[in-house]
């Protein structure tokens, strides 16, 4: 919680209120692109609850987070979304989001990073 709500924390929350119930939140935080120069903005998590799903909340979300984007002067809005998500997917390309297939996402994790940091061999062993 201290990661997100302490005195410097490492992303930013929206939280989606109905009739002053949370009905859903978005995780977010800047990057920044040498290639544009500019700051961007990246959504690491949105969550809307079942029983509101399909009723405009991701979208107004989306767009909330979009307008902030554009108030920040970022170059960018970006997320990242699993490949087998097809009806996200869809939803994203109808929005106007592009996909990216030209990069990958290279991850290490808990022990890799340590034996990688000290200089150690490091053996890929399935880590996600």
């Amino acid at each position: 919680m201290k990661t997100l709500f302490g005195d410097a924390p490492a992303a930013e929350t929206a939280v989606a209120m109905v009739d002053g119930e949370p009905v859903g939140f978005a995780v977010f935080y800047h990057t920044f692109s040498t290639i544009l120069g500019k700051r961007g903005l990246h959504l690491d998590d949105l969550y809307i609850s079942p029983q509101w799903r399909g009723k405009g909340l991701g979208t107004a979300m989306l767009r909330w987070l979009a307008r902030l984007a554009v108030e920040r002067d970022c170059g960018r809005f970006e997320w990242w979304c699993m490949k087998d998500n097809a009806p996200a997917l869809e939803f994203y390309e109808r929005i106007g989001a592009m996909k990216h297939d030209e990069v990958f996402i290279l991850r290490m994790q808990g022990e890799t990073i340590a034996s990688f940091a000290e200089g150690r061999k490091v053996t890929l062993s399935g880590e996600n």
